[in-house]
């Protein structure tokens, strides 16, 4: 059998799209893809001087690739919608470069899942920790302080944290469906008080003369996509220097030929959907759903609750999907019946005072991420006491 060969990639279209497929096709997450990848990088939305370096490391057997992990050298912290400035300052106070680092994630999306992705006839332990040493060798010899997996496989993170990775809790917002039949019966497991509430959210959207239509997959006109970009960045636009806009318009067009069927755009219309006055864009599978961009070109009372939310709910009732991760921050995602849930990111760190500093400091503040997390659920509208949390995230740092 061959030797393991390690090599470092610099864009995806140096890795094979049906290898690189063949050990992500099992996650079933789209925003992994090659595709997906391939067109961030290819619409020059994540590149160098953006301050995305990809720095995607393969194990290869051979011409084969085993084990793949997607990984980028960041000049700064934008994108990641996990907060790590403390850890900057920290940095500097100790007079170290914080930047670059290295990053683990799906660029710009804040959707769990990162992992290694490793052949099933591999030992996915082993590979684990071949792995992170392959990456602490890069930090050591580049002088790269730290490297962070954000919102993490929790299937993944017990190998990484077995190989000596730190764990840090987040909390995102989800909607579960629990076997509802209609929009009905979700609006059922709220409190009088809050169904009246969302009634009348959606009944001031109807008021206005519009309609909220999905559009799905190849159904998606190219050019309608391209309409989405237009939405996106105008958004963006209102938030002046923090408006987060990383796409570029190329992006969209890689999108409408590439991405489609994995594509969902809900269309808030007065006559024609294809002439929208407002519109969400979300990616799903066949069991779940992703909230990512929208915009408007009119001011209209609880627009964006009924594009952004409601519509996707009553949507992913009638397809059987079971999850709707709605995006990243908003606390007005809770009175609509997003429950806080716990995830990790992983860290690793290449200074011993830097790492032994932020490990005392993790046990206090994932117990305080986790107090938080309960009581924003206590507080939640429902006929009911919110459901369990689940296993959460290992707090072990």
């Amino acid at each position: 059998m061959a030797e393991l060969q390690a090599r470092w990639h610099a864009s995806m279209a140096e890795i094979p799209e049906a290898q690189w497929q063949a050990l992500t096709a099992a996650a079933g997450l789209p925003f992994y893809s090659w595709r997906w990848l391939n067109a961030l990088e290819r619409s020059g939305s994540i590149a160098p001087r953006q301050g995305w370096q990809p720095m995607h490391l393969g194990l290869w057997r051979g011409e084969s690739l085993i084990a793949v992990a997607p990984l980028y050298l960041k000049g700064h912290s934008y994108g990641e919608f996990v907060f790590d400035q403390s850890f900057a300052q920290l940095a500097g106070q100790l007079g170290l470069r914080y930047y670059p680092k290295l990053l683990g994630m799906s660029p710009v999306s804040p959707v769990l899942g990162y992992r290694f992705h490793i052949a099933p006839d591999e030992d996915p332990g082993a590979l684990t920790a071949l792995m992170l040493r392959l990456i602490d060798g890069l930090c050591a010899e580049h002088r790269i302080l730290s490297c962070n997996f954000l919102y993490v496989d929790p299937t993944w993170q017990p190998l990484a944290e077995a190989a000596g990775c730190a764990t840090w809790l987040h909390q995102q917002s989800l909607w579960s469906n629990h076997g509802y039949r209609h929009f009905d019966d979700y609006l059922a497991s709220f409190n009088a008080n809050q169904r009246r509430n969302i009634k009348r959210e959606r009944k001031a959207v109807a008021a206005a003369g519009l309609t909220v239509t999905p559009i799905v997959g190849e159904a998606i006109p190219p050019a309608l996509l391209l309409r989405m970009h237009s939405f996106y960045e105008q958004h963006c636009a209102r938030w002046g220097p923090w408006g987060s806009k990383y796409l570029t318009e190329e992006f969209f067009a890689q999108a409408a030929a590439e991405l489609r069927p994995h594509l969902v755009l809900f269309s808030a219309h007065r006559g024609d959907p294809l002439d929208p006055v407002a519109m969400s864009l979300c990616v799903h599978t066949d069991q779940e759903l992703w909230g990512r961009y929208w915009g408007s070109d009119e001011e209209i009372e609880n627009l964006h609750f009924e594009v952004c939310y409601y519509a996707p709910i009553d949507w992913a009732i009638q397809r059987g999907i079971q999850q709707f991760d709605p995006g990243a921050g908003g606390s007005h995602k809770r009175r609509r019946g997003f429950v806080a849930r716990p995830h990790a990111s992983l860290h690793r760190w290449q200074h011993p005072r830097f790492e032994a500093i932020v490990r005392r400091w993790l046990p206090d503040a994932n117990a305080q991420e986790l107090e938080e997390i309960a009581a924003i659920n206590a507080e939640l509208p429902f006929t009911a006491a919110p459901l369990p949390l689940g296993d959460a995230p290992s707090p072990a740092a």
